[in-house]
């Protein structure tokens, strides 16, 4: 097949208690895959089992009678730098291969549990992996692109680089702008605080200056306080060490033997009887050193004693600054140096309060500026989105034409929301100003995350950190009717057929690993169905495509084809579920145009789509 890169996402799946499916294992291939079968079959119920499996929602009446509960399983292919890969290795989830296993339960009580690589997870979890693998079109489960944020993210792609460079820089500015309005308004609204906290830090460096500590005063005065305290004590234990030592010079009775003289008797005493033995001479060397030493003590301590003095006058003066340094100390400090350390700091603090008036001046410039740029890249991004917008829904509208909706238009709604004069945030006080591309403009789109508003061309309108744009993809299903939005704007066959068309538009800019559509040929027949098929085929170039269908004409472009049978007790088990060959998909073909297997006109009918259906395929 031509351009054919034939992507899978969904290898193969299991089903077993849904519907009248009581056990089945769908092979699913790349390219184009259809289910067929009689009415009643449990084609449906395979769309319904992908739904349940990527997060839809439960239905405990699904639940086959006898059966406990039903469960969905699938071994899904992610592709290596995938957003859904990424978040698998970060639920931990095991992928072997570059394939992830995914389960669904629901039971008959409604209960329902999900799991992915083998571990538990909420059932939301589904959802987000779905959001980028998979696209479900069925008859009650429309996805992806009935939201206006996906819708927003579809036409922005489809767009181009028209959107795509302004956006980037509107983006960067949006960023910055979020951080300057963080920064002011934390000045702002701080303002009392920061003029509080100034005059405390003001009050202790005065305070500080004031006493003016010097490094290590504190443990000076309080070694000088000690001495001055106890002045007598000091000197008096002075005197009687010196007079132990070296005797008292006052006294004029007989002294007694200090120290110094007993020393000297027994050095005498040593040194008569050296002559008979030299280690005594040794001893009696030694003991001259001890006398040598007594005496310098007892002259130290001597003048020790006469420079202790009782200074009542420079104690009161010690016992002041001492008091002063404890008022530092108690508030600022355990210590002189701790107290200069805070000194240091408040003033580096101080100087960067005291600038606080000019960094607010220099951030409202900043601001006035940034919103100027996001104003001008806003209009840009606008009118770039209202031209994209155009031309997806006259390429769309074109596809209706050719699936059986010949009066339908498409339309896209491309909105801003007007604030009144002055606002930041809140609804809207005005009707959205632009117009749609062919759609009416009062459709709700998605939320833009209003950081504030901007003066865009005399208008104030709402912006966010994707413009000043909602964005939504609106339907007329016919002349005179209302442009509704794509969910209530069709009839649930119409919808799969929309979304077909929509999907096609968008194949290229907004590419999915897998579609699934159910019954998306409702309603049509002849030449529709087989621009029905034809799109489909196209569709599979890019991507894997699961299609439930009852028409020949889309089953013939399949790159595989499905046929599913109930046994004779009316469910569907493994048996149930046939890849056809050649020869098979003639048979199925020929039932699903004549009923009747065996009829030669259909058969040749079912061979002549089969080869329309390559060529178109080829091409």
């Amino acid at each position: 097949m031509a351009g054919q890169v034939e992507p899978r996402v969904i290898a193969d799946l299991h089903i077993r208690g849904l519907g009248v499916i009581e056990d089945a294992v769908l092979e699913l291939s790349p390219g184009l895959t259809v289910v067929t079968g009689e009415t009643g079959a449990g084609k449906t119920m395979v769309v319904t089992g992908l739904g349940l499996l990527f997060g839809g929602r439960a239905d405990a009446g699904a639940v086959r009678k006898a059966s406990a509960r039903a469960m969905v399983e699938a071994a899904v292919d992610l592709p290596p730098g995938s957003a859904a890969r990424t978040r698998a290795v970060d639920l931990d989830a095991e992928v072997e291969d570059g394939l992830l296993l995914m389960a669904r339960a629901v039971s008959v009580e409604g209960r329902s549990r999900a799991w992915v690589g083998g571990r538990s997870v909420p059932v939301g979890v589904l959802a987000e992996l779905a959001d980028d693998l998979v696209a479900v079109h069925g008859q009650s489960d429309q996805r992806r692109l009935l939201h206006p944020a996906r819708q927003r993210q579809a036409l922005d792609r489809y767009a181009g680089a028209p959107v795509a460079e302004p956006l980037a820089k509107y983006r960067q500015a949006y960023t910055r702008l979020r951080a300057v309005e963080t920064d002011r308004a934390q000045l702002a609204t701080t303002t009392a605080e920061r003029a509080l906290e100034a005059d405390r830090l003001r009050f202790g460096l005065d305070e500080i200056s004031a006493v003016a500590p010097q490094p290590g005063e504190d443990a000076r005065l309080d070694a000088e306080a000690e001495r001055l305290a106890n002045a007598d004590e000091l000197r008096g234990a002075a005197d009687l060490a010196h007079a132990a030592l070296v005797g008292d010079p006052a006294e004029t009775r007989a002294p007694a033997m200090d120290a110094l003289a007993a020393v000297s008797t027994a050095r005498r005493a040593l040194d008569q009887a050296r002559r008979h033995d030299q280690s005594l001479g040794e001893l009696a060397d030694r003991m001259l050193e001890v006398a040598a030493l007594t005496a310098d003590i007892g002259a130290d301590i001597a003048s020790y004693a006469a420079g202790v003095e009782a200074d009542p006058v420079r104690l009161a003066a010690v016992e002041d600054r001492r008091a002063a340094l404890k008022g530092l100390t108690r508030k600022y400090g355990a210590s002189c140096e701790e107290v200069l350390a805070w000194a240091a700091r408040a003033g580096n603090e101080l100087e960067n309060l005291d600038g606080d008036d000019g960094r607010i001046a220099t951030l409202d410039a900043e601001r006035a500026e940034l919103r100027a740029t996001l104003a001008t890249l806003a209009g840009q991004i606008s009118t770039a989105r209202r031209d994209a917008g155009t031309r997806f829904a006259a390429a769309v509208t074109a596809e209706l034409a050719d699936l059986a909706m010949p009066d339908a238009t498409m339309g896209v709604a491309v909105t801003t929301t007007e604030k009144a004069a002055g606002a930041m945030s809140g609804a809207a006080t005005t009707a959205p100003r632009s117009a749609p591309a062919g759609a009416a403009p009062d459709l709700a789109g998605d939320a833009l995350g209003v950081l504030g508003v901007l003066e865009i061309e005399g208008r104030t309108v709402a912006f966010g950190p994707h413009g000043v744009d909602d964005v939504e993809i609106v339907l007329t299903p016919h002349p005179g009717a209302p442009a509704r939005a794509l969910a209530r704007g069709a009839s649930g066959g119409e919808l799969s057929r929309v979304m077909l068309a929509v999907e096609v538009v968008f194949a290229d800019a907004d590419p999915v690993p897998t579609f699934v559509f159910d019954e998306v040929d409702a309603g049509v027949g002849g030449r529709a169905a087989v621009e029905v098929g034809r799109r489909l085929a196209r569709l599979a170039r890019t991507a894997q495509v699961l299609v439930v269908t009852h028409l020949p004409q889309v089953a013939a472009f399949a790159d595989q084809h499905l046929v599913v049978e109930k046994s004779s007790n009316g469910a569907v088990t493994r048996s149930g579920v046939h890849t056809l060959d050649g020869p098979g998909r003639v048979a199925e073909l020929t039932r699903m145009l004549a009923g009747l297997d065996e009829s030669q006109s259909g058969r040749a009918h079912a061979q002549e789509l089969l080869a329309a259906a390559t060529s178109s395929k080829a091409t």
